[in-house]
């Protein structure tokens, strides 16, 4: 997982913001990544917006360069692809079903192997089941409309929000957010990577 793509919908705020924040996590916990950003609806050479770039400056972060739009050639490159939404994730594999088996939402990722997502992978078999049945004309039972709104109530929102026309406040909590979720997943590496070794 040394090449890591990050994915928002312009890349000006949330996912270079990710892209500075998980650089520098990287550099200070000594993991090798190659970390870019990239925009599914982005037009490329637009500056980060002004204050993505403050909420850096005041956490003395690296700005990355100005914003790319998501490409083939991106997607090919990347070993994990990360996104801001469920959303985003959508958009990429409508585009490149072949990235899969490397896509996720930044949440879903460093939640992986916590028991929210067999609540996760239970609520997209029944909707993938209830997709089959509205093909073939036939009615959600009433036991899978109840136990798929238990699941969604029970599961959490794997977004982070946009903070794109906000204050300045509003883009440092966001940027709050995604350090907090970046930590999360060094963390887990680190556990995975111990517990491998202690395997040995």
């Amino acid at each position: 997982m040394n090449r890591v793509l990050i994915v928002c919908t312009g890349n000006t705020c949330r996912s270079p913001m990710a892209e500075a924040i998980f650089k520098d996590l990287a550099a200070r916990s000594g993991k090798p990544l190659e970390i870019r950003s990239a925009g599914i609806a982005a037009a490329n050479g637009s500056p980060i917006s002004p204050n993505a770039a403050e909420t850096l400056k005041r956490r003395k972060l690296e700005i990355p360069g100005t914003s790319t739009s998501l490409s083939a050639e991106e997607v090919v490159w990347a070993n994990l692809i990360l996104t801001m939404t469920a959303g985003h994730k959508r958009a990429i594999l409508e585009r490149y079903p072949e990235a899969l088996s490397k896509t996720f939402t930044l949440k879903e990722y460093a939640l992986r192997g916590d028991p929210v997502m067999d609540d996760v992978a239970e609520a997209e078999r029944i909707y993938s089941e209830w997709q089959v049945k509205q093909l073939l004309g036939e009615p959600m039972t009433d036991e899978e409309k109840v136990r798929l709104f238990e699941l969604q109530r029970r599961i959490p929102d794997f977004d982070v929000a946009d903070p794109f026309g906000g204050p300045l406040s509003l883009y440092e909590r966001t940027a709050d957010e995604i350090e907090d979720i970046l930590l999360m997943l060094i963390d887990k590496w680190d556990r995975d990577r111990g517990n491998s070794r202690a395997g040995d």
